[in-house]
């Protein structure tokens, strides 16, 4: 059995991160992520026209319909690159939908989500870190939503909103227009700029129940796999740079990189990320090929490369000394997405709580 990537994917991967060097420079993500919406749209349809927003589209809704490891490397090249804007949220939106049962939305929306027409913003986490749908607090009455989101990604540009809420049925998600009667989308000051978030707020919302609990599970899912790839590529972009700045920054007459306590951290992390790799892809594969699997194996990825992530920033801002704090320099950018992806959609010690109530312990 080959565990590589195919050459097509492989191909995406690298077109991806060479868009990325070409367009997204960290001088562009600075000029973005300082924006009121950390929204490129110039940025986004170039994604688009690579086909990144068409990858997890059903063929029928004028996507790819590949699957979530093909998502998962275009993830981790936009971590790399620390690329600002709605993906990940938008992505999630898209695989929620492609999960519904709704036929008219899905014909509806589809087709737009893919060409990067419309972006896509999901609302699932409640107050207290609860993102389990069966403790769903948003409520539905009669078509109409009531209840409040405070973290949700990207709902500032969103062209529509799907909210986890539950009904006389249960768990469900519904549709809503952003400027439908009694939402109010309050932007929030997050430590990750170029990821901006928002909380909701329904209050006897109009809405369209489009999915049930499947399509929810389906989205958090994948989210978990797509925060676990991102930071992959964001530790990655740190270990790089760190290895360059101890290769040029001297003290006592000698490169830092020469001293053994900098080469052990060195070596540790590299020691410690390189293997990651594989809970991302495996987490990817059995979202498609084992479903059964697939909640537990995408908690353990989010878990541990979040838990990757947070380290790698704290020791390459440690190795690069007073710069490493600095505004200028370019560091900050992915201390500040690991942050994010520690946080959002459950912390580590959430996750693995999930992983271990998944395996029967």
């Amino acid at each position: 059995m080959d565990f590589g990537l195919s050459e097509e994917q492989g191909l995406l991967q690298t077109t991806v991160k060479r868009f990325l060097t070409e367009r997204c420079p960290t001088s562009r993500v600075r000029e973005v992520m300082e924006t009121e919406t950390a929204h490129d749209a110039a940025l986004w349809r170039g994604l688009a026209e690579l086909g990144t927003t068409a990858i997890v589209v059903p063929e029928a809704q004028g996507g790819l319909g590949h699957e979530l490891l093909d998502l998962a490397l275009v993830a981790e090249e936009l971590g790399y690159a620390a690329t600002p804007g709605p993906f990940l949220t938008s992505s999630m939106a898209t695989i929620a939908l492609a999960h519904a049962t709704d036929e008219e939305v899905k014909t509806r929306w589809l087709p737009e989500l893919a060409s990067g027409e419309a972006v896509g913003a999901i609302a699932i986490g409640e107050a207290d870190e609860e993102w389990d749908p069966s403790r769903l607090a948003t409520r539905a009455e009669a078509g109409r939503l009531s209840g409040s989101k405070p973290l949700v990604a990207g709902a500032g540009v969103a062209d529509f909103l799907l909210v986890a809420a539950s009904d006389e049925r249960g768990p469900g998600l519904w549709l809503v227009e952003p400027d439908a009667p009694g939402v109010v989308v309050a932007a929030l000051a997050g430590s990750d700029m170029t990821r901006r978030l928002a909380s909701v707020s329904l209050a006897d919302t109009p809405a369209r129940r489009v999915g049930d609990v499947d399509a929810i599970a389906r989205a958090y899912d994948a989210g978990l796999v797509l925060i676990a790839a991102d930071a992959y590529g964001g530790a990655r972009r740190c270990f790089e740079m760190t290895r360059g700045y101890t290769l040029e920054r001297a003290q006592f007459g000698q490169v830092i990189g020469s001293f053994q306590a900098v080469k052990h951290q060195l070596a540790d992390w590299i020691a410690d990320q390189e293997p990651a790799l594989s809970l991302v892809w495996y987490a990817a594969h059995a979202f498609d090929r084992l479903q059964d699997r697939s909640p537990r194996h995408a908690a353990l990825a989010k878990a541990h490369l979040c838990d990757l992530y947070d380290k790698a920033a704290r020791v390459a801002t440690e190795l690069h000394g007073g710069i490493g704090f600095t505004w200028e320099y370019d560091l900050h950018l992915w201390f500040r997405r690991a942050i994010f992806d520690r946080g959002y959609l459950g912390s580590a010690g959430y996750q693995r709580t999930r992983a271990a109530a998944a395996a029967g312990w």
